[in-house]
This record gives structure tokens, sequence and C-alpha cells, in this order.
């Protein structure tokens, strides 16, 4: 069985063809899904790639969000399909409603564009299982923003339930409440991040193959399901 999963392209998205090569280094099946079409072409996954979705005009990711295909996939995720939001993608989850918070602008007002160090913090994801927890990987980022906030009882919730997923280590980028770089649903099924995993599948290309453990942990779960 071959995991096919789906790579969602907006206008302004810069990061697909990154996403479906990660998807493919990992035994997957990448298939193009395009932002004004709601079919999902049966796909098992979904990853909603990195860039500046509409020109994020209004703000970021929040045109995205009612965009047709958008439509299937907070259905698709509501009944249990993995979802993974990379940098803009994390932005138009949170718009959508599918995580909790919200992307603002960088503390300091400056776009950011540097390799990361980042710490996994919980390794029961549909996307995180090839880690070991606590494990501290190197991970690309790019954005203006990228600061992560949400209410302090959310914030509370994020901590007491495990759904922190990732953590800036090594100094905060962008004033992120809680040092958090990327989140989860409740099911853990829906994972967002602000770092570019598809940017760290090679380590010829960037700075570690890190990010591919994500990818790979798809794959395993749609395989054995």
């Amino acid at each position: 069985m071959s995991a096919r999963i789906g790579v969602i392209t907006f206008p302004g998205t810069l990061d697909d063809v990154d996403a479906a090569r990660a998807v493919r280094y990992a035994g997957g099946e990448a298939v193009s899904l395009w932002h004004a079409d709601e079919n999902l072409h049966e796909v098992d996954a979904v990853v909603v790639p990195g860039g500046f979705s509409y020109g994020d005009y209004l703000r970021a990711g929040v045109i995205a969000r009612f965009a047709p295909i958008m439509t299937s996939v907070i259905e698709a995720a509501r009944g249990g399909m993995p979802v993974l939001g990379i940098c803009n993608g994390f932005q138009i989850l949170c718009e959508a409603g599918l995580l909790p918070g919200a992307m603002i602008r960088n503390q300091g007002l400056h776009f950011i564009c540097r390799d990361q160090w980042l710490r996994v913090e919980n390794t029961s994801t549909t996307w995180t299982t090839r880690y070991e927890a606590g494990a501290e990987i190197l991970i690309p980022m790019k954005n203006i923003d990228g600061c992560y906030m949400a209410e302090q009882s959310t914030l509370d919730a994020l901590e007491a339930e495990g759904r922190v997923v990732f953590r800036y280590v090594g100094g905060n980028p962008n004033g992120s409440r809680n040092d958090i770089a990327g989140i989860r649903s409740e099911n853990g099924r829906v994972v967002g991040l602000m770092p570019h995993p598809e940017h760290a599948i090679d380590a010829l290309t960037g700075p570690s193959d890190d990010g591919l453990g994500m990818f790979f942990s798809a794959v395993d779960a749609l395989v054995k399901a």
C-alpha cells in the first residue's frame, strides 16, 4: 500500500514542490491539490505548505482559509485525516479553527530566515512518531508572521494536555508564547509548525535531514492503518 499525501497549491504558495519531494523521499505518493478544487482525490493525508497564500492580504492565511479546497480539508480533518501545516500552512490551520491560537508579526517586526533548533516535545502525533522525546532537530525557518499567540487559558490547556509538539531552543526567534514552534490538535492528527521540515530532508541541500522524520512518521501511520 502506498500512502497518498496531498499537497495544496494556493496562489502565492512557495514550498509545494519541496513538500511533495519530502513526501516522495519518505516513500509516499505526492498528490497535487489545487486551491479552487474541492476534490481531495482520495488522499490519505494533506500537507498545507508554506509561502504567502493570496499575498498574505488582510492577514496571513485568512483568505486561504476560505478557499474551496479548505472546506474539504476541514471536514476531512474533523473526521480524523492527518494534516500538516507548515509556516503559512500553520497560519491557515489556525485561521480555519483546526488549531487554536493565532500567528502575528514577529517580535522586532523583521523577516527571519535562519536554521533553527527545535526540541521535539510530543512523539505521539501522526507526524512525530519517528522522533525520540526531547530530541533536538535543526530545521530552516523563514517568516515574518511567526509569533504564536493565544489566551493564557489556551496556553495552559496546550501545556497540560501535551499538545505543544515543537519548542524553540537556543533562543526564541520571534517572540512566540512559551517558545512554541508547533502544536497539535486534540486527537494528534493535525499538526502545525512554523519552521520548514521539507527543507531539511537531505544533508546535501539542507542543514540536516531532521525534517524527514515528520514525513516518515505519516507514511508509517498511513501504511499501518
